[in-house]
């Protein structure tokens, strides 16, 4: 489990946030970063031991950021649903490389905070009624928010109505 981080990590962990979203993953090298920062990368490793622990802690910042978002987006909403996925894919286009950072690959789940994962996904759950739907749901919703993170829908296609359709899908169980 992740040790809080002091300042000076806080700020590395910004500067990579940064640098992920402007260069993309490629970019995120503790050389890159410390380029960034004006520091050699090996001083980096006084307050991250590693890249690991630097995804880890972008990707703990992009959960408990999405959780807030999630929150904010459902309480009190007449359709919460549909409020979670506007939020969702809001989240997604905004922070696009710390997205894939967060879905793609194995999540190092014994390495986050405990419970941040699962704050993360309690609107979710709240919006879906019940775990498998809520499954079910994120992966309508992930596979659509890459698709369209990839430009894989043609130009001509009709993003919005397949939004539209899922949405339906899920409000009428």
């Amino acid at each position: 489990m992740a040790e809080p981080l002091s300042p000076r990590a806080r700020q590395i962990v910004a500067a990579a946030r940064d640098l992920l979203e402007t260069e993309g993953p490629d970019a995120l090298t503790m050389r890159r970063l410390g380029e960034r920062l004006g520091i050699r990368a090996p001083s980096l490793y006084k307050h991250l031991p590693s890249k690991a622990a630097l995804e880890v802690a972008l990707i703990t910042d992009g959960f408990e950021e999405a959780a807030q978002a999630f929150d904010a987006a459902t309480e009190g909403a007449d359709r919460p649903f549909a409020a979670l996925v506007i939020a969702y894919r809001r989240f997604a286009k905004r922070n696009p490389q710390l997205y894939r950072l967060m879905t793609e690959g194995p999540l190092p789940r014994e390495r986050l905070p405990r419970g941040v994962e699962d704050r993360a996904a309690a609107a979710l759950l709240r919006a879906a009624g019940s775990p498998d739907r809520a499954r079910a749901a994120f992966a309508f919703i992930h596979g659509m928010i890459i698709l369209e993170l990839n430009g894989r829908f043609p130009d001509d296609d009709g993003l919005e109505p397949a939004w539209r359709a899922g949405l339906a899908a899920f409000n009428n169980p």
